[in-house]
């Protein structure tokens, strides 16, 4: 095994078994027990960590004082925590192995950042495979759920992934290791143990090597995820626009991808859309603008040739004051800054995040606030006056960015400036401007 396992640390370049220090997540269980052993006769340095979670009383307990001793066995450097799994779970909304899940993979790169150490091994093996594909497939899952536990996912290392549990359990009893039982293990409590104790059982009555067919077929769609991700992220550099204001999608060359919604579900699942959601978007490509979809996180609309998407706004904009004489003015993430100028040979910016008013025609407070229905004022180059909701549609803006629309009010309620678009005619620097207040969106 020791032979297998250096050479898979290599293959992955998992971490340099040389010159880097790992931290070995202990339970006390058989797998990780292997693990901390297989590393140590392989001349890794070490530092072990124990999780805590408060669910099993005095066996717990036992636990940690027996991972304590073994890692002093080792000389090794030992952390543990004790974490409050259920309260974090209620607090959270979450089942309590979830719960854990989160708690100690959070704790162990906290403890490894800390310590400057290059990586945090666990000790999942083939059946751990096995049971995550299966796992994942039972509750729907797409490529990424397929190939199930990575050898490699950012710091965290699985070097006896290969190893099948047998071979961990021959291991134990030939080298003589203790280890501890968790008697949670074989509670029907837990999805992962009646998979283990009534699923896989017939699974491999008819397939009597489920774990390497399992273990293989991970590896092919691994591959095929691959290429996916290499095929999104060259559609996404052609299609993908990202402003301040949102990011934006094409649907003309979104239209053209091979498997559109496929696609289009990799390159907006950052977003926290849904398989179902993206399939409904995609649909929606040849139907009229204006459709708007939410995920938790962010809202998109199908404008009419483009996707757009921006965060969902938990509140609405307040309202807030630029005093004269004010120089900086912070609202809801939006920074403006005024600053007056002698109107003799000033130079209007042509910038649609400036805008150039004349000062005497200003009464102040200025007021910054979200546009409203039925508001109007006289865009600049025009005699009448004009609603503001049509203004927003000649300027082709799509819905969900309107909500974002602020505009800039003189003491006695007139717009002076709709924010990023357009000054109003009556408060335009002329000739005869004597003093200017320039306002920019920073």
């Amino acid at each position: 095994m020791l032979d297998q396992v250096r050479q898979f640390i290599l293959q992955e370049n998992l971490f340099n078994l040389e010159t880097d220090t790992v931290l070995v997540a202990v339970s006390g269980g058989l797998d990780s027990v292997v693990l901390l052993d297989v590393l140590h006769r392989l001349g890794a340095r070490l530092a072990v960590a124990h999780g805590h979670f408060g669910l099993r009383g005095a066996e717990a307990d036992a636990d940690e004082q027996f991972v304590r001793k073994l890692a002093k066995q080792y000389e090794a450097p030992y952390f543990a925590e004790f974490f409050q799994t259920k309260a974090f779970a209620e607090r959270e909304r979450i089942s309590t192995q979830m719960a854990a899940r989160l708690l100690r993979y959070r704790w162990f790169e906290e403890v490894r950042a800390t310590n400057d150490y290059a990586a945090i091994a666990t000790g999942h093996h083939r059946r751990d495979q096995a049971e995550t594909m299966l796992l994942n497939l039972t509750h729907g899952t797409g490529l990424a759920g397929l190939h199930g536990i990575r050898a490699k996912n950012e710091r965290v290392v699985r070097p006896l992934l290969t190893q099948a549990k047998d071979d961990l359990h021959d291991y134990l009893v030939e080298n003589r290791l203790l280890w501890r039982e968790d008697a949670s293990n074989d509670s029907p409590v837990y999805q992962r143990n009646r998979l283990r104790q009534q699923v896989l059982p017939v699974l491999r009555e008819i397939n009597p090597n489920l774990d390497n067919t399992l273990a293989t077929s991970a590896e092919r769609v691994g591959g095929a995820e691959e290429i996916v991700r290499r095929y999104v992220e060259d559609t996404a550099a052609q299609a993908r626009r990202d402003a301040p204001e949102a990011v934006y999608f094409d649907i003309r060359l979104l239209q053209n991808t091979a498997a559109t919604t496929l696609v289009l579900h990799e390159l907006l699942r950052p977003f926290g859309f849904s398989w179902a959601v993206s399939k409904d978007i995609a649909a929606s490509f040849k139907g009229l603008a204006g459709k708007q979809f939410d995920s938790p996180t962010h809202r998109l609309v199908k404008d009419r040739d483009q996707l757009v998407i921006t965060p969902r706004r938990l509140a609405q904009y307040g309202t807030f004051q630029l005093a004269k004489g004010q120089e900086d003015l912070l609202a809801d993430g939006l920074r403006l800054r005024a600053t007056p100028h002698d109107g003799t040979d000033y130079a209007i910016p042509r910038s649609r995040s400036t805008a150039a008013l004349d000062a005497d025609k200003l009464q102040f407070p200025l007021t910054l606030r979200r546009w409203q229905a039925g508001d109007w004022f006289m865009p600049l180059g025009m005699k009448g006056k004009k609603h503001l909701s049509d203004f927003l549609i000649d300027q082709k803006v799509p819905l969900n960015l309107k909500d974002d629309v602020r505009v800039l009010t003189s003491a006695d309620g007139k717009i002076c400036w709709v924010v990023g678009f357009r000054v109003d005619e009556r408060f335009k620097v002329e000739d005869s401007t004597a003093r200017v207040l320039q306002v920019q969106r920073l």
